[in-house]
C-alpha cells in the first residue's frame, strides 16, 4: 500500500471519528438531563465504551463525564455572574483573553469601503468542508485571510456555499480542501495555538461587514474560551449601551463562526438562545470551551 493510499484510509477513518463525536455530542446535548451513562454515548457511536471514552477524550480534549457537567443553565448563569467586566478588562488590557486555550491568536483585518463595494472582486477564495466534532463546516480562506467559517447541514451543503458566494458574489470561488484544512484544524483544536515562540502563526480574518459590525466581531474576539457574556456586556464594550438590539443582529450575521465567537454572547437572564446553527450546537460549543477552560 503506498502513501496515498494510506494518507486516504486515514482521512476516511477521521471522518469516521469525527461523525461519531457529532453524535454523541448531540445526543449529550438533547438528552443531558437524564445524564446519558457512558455505554449509552458508546452505542450511539457504535463503538465499545473503552473506545468511545479515549476516542472523546482525544477529540474534545475533556472526558464525556466532565462535558456533561457543563451542559447546565447553572453554568452559564455563574459564567456571567464571575464575567461581567471581561470585555472591559481586555480592552483595557489589549488582550484577546487569558486564557491561552482561546488563542489561536485571530488577527482581524476589516475591507477598505472601495473593497466593500467592490464585493470580493479581484480577491481568489478557496473552500472546503470539513467533518469536526460539531457536525461538517465549510471554510473559506484568501490570500490575505479567513473570510468565511459556518456549520453545514448534511442535507444541504450546496445551501452553505449559495450563501458564502452571496456575500463574496464577485470573488473567484475554488474548491481546495488542502487549503482549508489547517484551518479547521485550527478552529476546532485539532492543532493547539499558543503565544510560545515558534508556535502556530497567527490566523488573520479579512472581514467584510460595516464599521458597527466589524467593532461588534473585534469584541467577541476579546471574549476569552470558557467564559460568556450578555448583549448588554458587549454593546458597552463597544460604547453603545443603549444598542443591544443592532449588537443582536450584528452577532448573528457573523461570518466567520467559532473563530469569531458568536456562541460565547448569550442572554442576561443566562438562556442560551438564538444560535444560526442551532442553540443544541451553541450549548454543545460552550460545554467544550468551559470544560477544556476548566481542565487548564
Amino acid at each position: 500500500m503506498d502513501s496515498t493510499d494510506t494518507l486516504l484510509r486515514h482521512a476516511a477513518t477521521d471522518a469516521q471519528h469525527h461523525r461519531a463525536m457529532a453524535a454523541a455530542i448531540r445526543h449529550l446535548v438533547e438528552h443531558w438531563q437524564t445524564q446519558p451513562s457512558l455505554e449509552d454515548l458508546a452505542a450511539v457511536a457504535g463503538m465499545s465504551p473503552f473506545h468511545f471514552q479515549r476516542l472523546f477524550t482525544r477529540w474534545t480534549g475533556i472526558s464525556p463525564k466532565r462535558f456533561l457537567q457543563f451542559l447546565t443553565l447553572d453554568t452559564a448563569k455563574r459564567l456571567l455572574a464571575e464575567n461581567h467586566s471581561v470585555l472591559d478588562v481586555a480592552l483595557d488590557v489589549g488582550l484577546s483573553g487569558p486564557s491561552r486555550l482561546h488563542d489561536l491568536f485571530v488577527a482581524c483585518e476589516a475591507m477598505t469601503p472601495g473593497e466593500y463595494k467592490a464585493l470580493g472582486g479581484g480577491l481568489t477564495i478557496r473552500w472546503g468542508v470539513h467533518e469536526t466534532p460539531f457536525g461538517p463546516s465549510l471554510v473559506g480562506t484568501t490570500e490575505r485571510g479567513v473570510c468565511w467559517l459556518s456549520f453545514v447541514e448534511e442535507a444541504d451543503g450546496d445551501g452553505a456555499l449559495a450563501e458564502m458566494a452571496s456575500v463574496w458574489p464577485a470573488a473567484r470561488l475554488v474548491e481546495d480542501a488542502d487549503a482549508t484544512r489547517p484551518v479547521a484544524a485550527r478552529a476546532f483544536r485539532w492543532e493547539e495555538g499558543g503565544p510560545e515562540p515558534g508556535g502556530p502563526q497567527p490566523l488573520r480574518l479579512l472581514m467584510k461587514g460595516t464599521n458597527f459590525q466589524i467593532k461588534v466581531w473585534e469584541a467577541l474576539l476579546r471574549i476569552p474560551s470558557g467564559a460568556v457574556v450578555s448583549y448588554e456586556d458587549v454593546a458597552r464594550a463597544i460604547g453603545q449601551p443603549t444598542a443591544m438590539r443592532a449588537v443582536g443582529a450584528a452577532v448573528g450575521r457573523n461570518p466567520v463562526c467559532v473563530l469569531i465567537p458568536c456562541h460565547r454572547v448569550i442572554q442576561k437572564s443566562g438562556v442560551i438562545h438564538n444560535y444560526r446553527y442551532g442553540v443544541p450546537r451553541k450549548r454543545a460549543l460552550l460545554a467544550w470551551e468551559q470544560g477544556r477552560a476548566a481542565a487548564e
